[in-house]
């Protein structure tokens, strides 16, 4: 890092502490709503994976909020910090071993992670305000600190949860925030003038700000009722309710940037390709995002993780997929770079494609692994690590070119808004992943080849029909790349 800004250390730690923190929890999230012996939830699979989609996707849907709130409030800095402090204090209410914590631990993460995630990404890019290709290379090890955080929390968090207790692992989640914090904290001198907020920065009307407490006000009331047990609400139902009204606010959206927005007809042809990279990254994750959940489960319960006289903790697999991103992101990088020498760079639908076929291909195997049940026993480890290793190869080839190809292809005007469909997407992704889950039967009996070959059919088909259309789209784009 000597030929970058000393900052970009600091922020490398923070985010690899803060990503520690949420896969560290989220390893062991499921695990612990269905065990019933040790000290979990007891829940059923069904609620179980409702909850863990409504989680994570609000972690998605808060970063909208959290991106403006810097911009008019805080100032990315603040906002970073502030957001670390929520985390860590999420993290160790779930360390606290009553339920009723529980909820308002996650909800503590979700706020938390929206003001992080989103402006610590900002700071990195305020530390090359000339652009270029440094900023490039400082952005690539930024995201090595993502992937190393995330393959080393499940390994922690889920050794301490799953073989000791709950609790101490959501702990250590917590203190891993904290090693984030203090190395922030001490170390903000690097940043210099990054993240401050700006001086040009739209003030909050006396209006504004009445509508803002007055909605923070109703919001924490609205949380605090289920909280208590003032009202109950059914997970599955508020899942599904939650993805109908993502939906909703898609189309809406997009239907009034069609018929208000005043495009012209190539700006037009561009908003075609965003819906289409919109929908393909919704069902992509929406089957990528199995891994936290129903993949979760098929491990605790029903592969073999005995390595001599040891037992390997089922979070542990939830390691592999930033472990094998570390390790052939630079392979795909170079593959596209000596494509593109070649002038046979894949465009980005052919990308797209390519990452939910092999999405596809995933389920495939994990039937195979089913399949591999009927016997009785257990089925072998490779199983589960073929089937991360295959969805990675999707994600490198459809997550690193997606948010950059929307910005591109936006107009101008609207980059920021398309953005936030970004992450909308994502949301919409993760919550219906959770609710699929729950319809893999594994609470009662054995999952069944079908269970996994019924979630292939819609990313094999849109994997198909993208390439197919390829050219098409790429015309669309004017140009684009």
């Amino acid at each position: 890092m000597n030929t970058h800004p000393a900052g970009l250390k600091t922020l490398f730690f923070t985010e690899m502490w803060e990503r520690f923190s949420y896969y560290g929890m989220r390893a062991m999230l499921v695990l612990f709503m269905v065990d019933a012996v040790r000290g979990g939830m007891g829940l059923t699979d069904e609620i179980a994976t409702a909850i863990y989609g409504l989680y994570t996707a609000g972690v998605y849907l808060a970063a909208l909020p959290g991106g403006w709130i810097a911009d008019r409030i805080l100032g990315a800095r603040r906002a970073v910090f502030l957001g670390g402090t929520i985390i860590a204090a999420g993290h160790f209410t779930l360390a606290i071993p009553h339920r009723s914590f529980f909820f308002l631990g996650l909800i503590l993460i979700v706020l938390g992670t929206g003001l992080l995630k989103p402006n610590i990404s900002v700071l990195v890019g305020e530390l090359y305000p000339e652009g270029g290709a440094r900023r490039d290379a400082g952005f690539t090890i930024f995201y090595m600190g993502i992937n190393i955080g995330a393959a080393l929390g499940p390994l922690v968090c889920s050794s301490l949860g799953e073989k000791m207790n709950w609790h101490l692992g959501f702990a250590a989640a917590g203190i891993g925030m904290v090693f984030g914090l203090l190395q922030f904290w001490l170390a903000g001198s690097a940043l210099g003038s990054a993240g401050q907020l700006r001086a040009d920065a739209q003030k909050l009307s006396t209006r504004q700000r009445q509508a803002l407490i007055a909605a923070a006000f109703f919001g924490a009331a609205a949380l605090l009722l289920p909280l208590t047990g003032v009202i109950r609400i059914d997970p599955v139902s508020l899942a599904r309710s939650a993805a109908g009204v993502i939906v909703a606010v898609a189309v809406l959206y997009f239907g009034s940037i069609y018929l208000f927005a005043k495009l012209d007809s190539a700006e037009l042809k561009r908003m075609h390709i965003i819906v289409i990279l919109f929908l393909s990254s919704a069902l992509f994750w929406a089957g990528f995002e199995q891994a936290g959940s129903s993949f979760n489960l098929f491990a605790e319960r029903f592969t073999d993780r005995t390595l001599g006289s040891f037992n390997i903790p089922a979070g542990w697999y939830q390691s592999l997929g930033p472990i094998f991103v570390i390790a052939f992101a630079p392979v795909f990088a170079a593959l596209w770079v000596r494509l593109g020498a070649r002038g046979k760079d894949p465009s980005v639908p052919v990308k797209f494609g390519l990452g939910l076929i092999q999405l596809a291909l995933g389920f495939v195997i994990m039937a195979g692994a089913a399949a591999m049940l009927a016997g009785g026993g257990k089925a072998a480890p490779w199983w589960l690590i073929s089937t991360y290793l295959i969805h990675t190869f999707g994600e490198l080839c459809l997550s690193p070119v997606g948010l950059s190809s929307v910005t591109k292809l936006a107009p101008p005007r609207l980059v920021g808004q398309m953005m936030g469909t970004w992450f909308l997407g994502s949301s919409l992704g993760n919550l219906v992943a959770g609710i699929l889950a729950g319809r893999i039967k594994m609470d009662t009996t054995q999952p069944k080849p079908a269970d996994f070959l019924d979630l292939l059919w819609m990313p094999l088909i849109s994997g198909l029909a993208l390439i197919l259309l390829s050219p098409i789209i790429k015309r669309w784009s004017g140009g684009v790349k």
